[in-house]
């Protein structure tokens, strides 16, 4: 079966027109001006997880103007009272790691010869982040100015960071997959290394792609990161070129100057040790592949090793776990037909999935494997990642919750819901609850230096909360009994977000 999954998601850039770095600084949703008082409501905020207690949260002009615990609370005058009914009332979640130009289940001719689904999607696709509860999203590798406008022009969505242009190595990954007449369009914000002379257009200028002029655009775009690549490739093709440690210290270096958080895409164990040794702050994927090691049981020695390094280093870690789950879709009948699908994209394009030309990438992923066979193997890699997981949960490690969104054509990464399914898929894997939620809001906001702004429950924050029926600390289920969100100050109902309701 394949597992080239990344490179399927990231072709999808070629068909798109190339991203301009000042179109879309970054901004949140358009704030309320109302001031409501929210009251019993049991506060969770992740920085005082030791004090789930009865309280109340006044909101002014889109912020959190106080927090009341305890006894003994008066409403403000002026304020609309809101009735929490005693459910939790917990800071909205965040999805470090998002794709938002891509359609699930589309190739790209696909999106450009069924235009009515694909613009039914993007309209669609703000309300499905947060019909889960995912007031801010990352886009690690901008695309479509177009997709982003219109994101942030929708009446209600998620606050949008990202990293720019992904910072790519001349010929490697993941352009070298691109024809060589497309791929410097596709990818304009590439880097050149003299000690990797490579093929380049005739009016390229290695000049103008050093590292410092890289990341010097991601800066100039509104970035609050830089997207980098470690992936020697697929199949036959695994000689693609690869920073060298000093050049990757030398990006390290200037986006630690610029303010700007360093990811590297690292899903192998060569990857992760080469992002560790150079000090990476964001490992973008679990450890899918381990090498020579792959079919070793338990965790080796070697991994085990390294897996210290990145929990006592507290290197932000994507698991991803569900990137390798949701290719399952395609092979288990049941998944086209779960209410939940239709609560995230349009109805038509639920029914197009169901059709033929929808269910396309099966085929590429089968290989004319059986269902069975394709399944089974899923689940071998699975298994690793499960333990590589574990093991960093037992040691509370700094995870980040990220989806990579979509991963790749297929319509088992779904906007917002593939992210509750990554939750059940970490809580399988052994992250206890608690840990989930922290890494859905406090973690990711500290890691992409956004804290000031998101992630808890605390004066001077946005006002992106979520009232939910249950704890978060008990089970992810409670992430599917959200009530209200309010963005930006703004209250809405989750079903009023909801593609069918």
């Amino acid at each position: 079966m394949k597992y080239n999954i990344v490179l399927a998601g990231l072709a999808l850039l070629a068909a798109l027109p190339p991203f301009d770095a000042k179109a879309t600084p970054a901004a949140p949703a358009a704030p309320s001006a109302e001031v409501v008082w929210i009251t019993n409501v049991k506060l969770v905020s992740p920085e005082k997880l030791d004090r789930i207690e009865p309280g109340s949260v006044l909101v002014k002009d889109g912020r959190i103007a106080a927090v009341q615990r305890g006894a003994g609370q008066r409403m403000p005058a002026g304020a609309r009272r809101v009735d929490g009914q005693g459910y939790y009332l917990t800071p909205g979640l965040i999805d470090s790691h998002v794709h938002l130009h891509a359609v699930p289940g589309m190739s790209v001719e696909q999106i450009q010869g069924q235009r009515a689904l694909a613009e039914a999607y993007y309209r669609q696709l703000p309300r499905s982040f947060l019909y889960y509860g995912y007031t801010s999203v990352i886009d690690l590798a901008l695309a479509d100015n177009k997709v982003v406008d219109d994101f942030r022009a929708a009446p209600l969505h998620p606050d949008l960071f990202h990293c720019g242009q992904p910072l790519v190595m001349a010929n490697g990954y993941p352009m070298a997959f691109l024809s060589p007449a497309q791929r410097f369009k596709t990818f304009p914000n590439t880097i050149y290394d003299p000690a990797q002379p490579t093929e380049v257009p005739p009016d390229y200028r290695p000049q103008d792609h050093t590292v410092q002029a890289g990341v010097a655009r991601i800066k100039a775009s509104g970035a609050v990161c830089v997207k980098t690549h470690f992936e020697r490739g697929f199949g036959q093709e695994r000689k693609l070129p690869v920073m060298s440690p000093a050049m990757y210290a030398e990006v390290g270096a200037t986006a630690k100057a610029n303010g700007l958080v360093l990811v590297t895409h690292a899903n192998s164990l060569e990857a992760q040790k080469f992002a560790v040794d150079g000090h990476a702050d964001v490992l973008a994927h679990g450890m899918w592949h381990w090498g020579s090691l792959d079919k070793q049981p338990g965790l080796p020695e070697e991994i085990r090793a390294l897996l210290e390094r990145v929990a006592d280093e507290r290197i932000g870690y994507q698991p991803t776990m569900q990137v390798l789950a949701g290719l399952d879709a395609y092979f288990q009948p049941d998944y086209l037909r779960d209410p939940r699908v239709r609560k995230v994209v349009p109805g038509a394009l639920a029914d197009w999935f169901a059709t033929p030309a929808g269910r396309w990438f099966k085929e590429e992923l089968a290989e004319g494997a059986s269902d069975h066979e394709v399944l089974a193997s899923s689940e071998v890699v699975l298994q690793r990642l499960r333990r590589v997981v574990g093991y960093l949960a037992k040691r509370d490690a700094n995870f980040l919750f990220g989806t990579d969104t979509p991963s790749s054509p297929t319509y088992g990464n779904l906007p917002g819901l593939n992210g509750y399914l990554e939750m059940r898929q970490l809580l399988g894997a052994g992250m206890s609850p608690a840990q989930i939620f922290r890494a859905a809001t406090i973690n990711n906001a500290r890691a992409f230096h956004v804290d000031d702004r998101v992630g808890t429950i605390e004066p001077g924050k946005q006002a992106n909360l979520l009232l939910m029926k249950h704890s978060p600390l008990e089970d992810v289920k409670a992430y599917d009994s959200i009530v209200t969100l309010w963005v930006g100050g703004r209250q809405v109902e989750r079903e009023q977000l909801a593609a069918s309701r």
